[in-house]
């Protein structure tokens, strides 16, 4: 392979595999295979983070998408049925919807700098600082896990609280919906 770089046909490939991966969420009416699918986009959306050298984000991508979510819809579909209603409504305005979404965001990227480039307003500004102080303010030897856990600590403990919250909410909402379920049933 000339020109082509081997972390390139890794990129490539990844982002291949969630592509069809979302094809096949979308074109699915099983539950338990769109749980699983979802799951799996996300395995490889965080394999395609570490490709990118973002394992910050990866590790959470896998903990919270692979980990958690799948847990979640799991336990959700536990309590509801196992295949999607099918619905007489057009498709038309959704897809619509994600065409207009989609060309806002591609337009919206088209004044950032290049991917990678020493140019970055992070790279002159906030990157050479940090780099700079965390040894010396920190002494963690890992900048990322200093940069998280010190200088971004009110904002990374606001994310955890964030995801906290939502999990005590969606078993809080099954667990009231399990009590309805019962009550209807005449099973107390």
């Amino acid at each position: 392979m000339t020109g082509i770089s081997l972390a390139a046909v890794i990129n490539v490939l990844l982002f291949t595999f969630l592509v069809m991966t979302a094809i096949a969420i979308v074109r699915v009416r099983h539950l338990f295979a769109v749980a699983m699918l979802s799951g799996v986009f996300s395995l490889l959306s965080a394999g395609l983070f570490v490709a990118l050298d973002a394992v910050d984000v990866a590790f959470t991508e896998a903990a919270v998408g692979a980990g958690i979510s799948t847990v979640l819809m799991l336990g959700t579909m536990a309590l509801t049925v196992t295949r999607e209603k099918s619905t007489k409504r057009s498709r038309v305005l959704p897809i619509f919807v994600c065409l207009v979404t989609g060309a806002a965001l591609v337009y919206s990227t088209l004044d950032m700098p290049a991917f990678g480039t020493a140019q970055a307003p992070i790279h002159e500004h906030v990157a050479p600082d940090y780099i700079a102080r965390t040894p010396e303010e920190i002494g963690v030897p890992n900048i990322v896990t200093g940069i998280l856990a010190s200088y971004r600590g009110y904002d990374t403990l606001g994310e955890t609280t964030v995801i906290f919250t939502a999990a005590v909410a969606v078993v809080l909402l099954l667990g009231s919906f399990s009590r309805k379920k019962q009550k209807r049933t005449g099973k107390e």
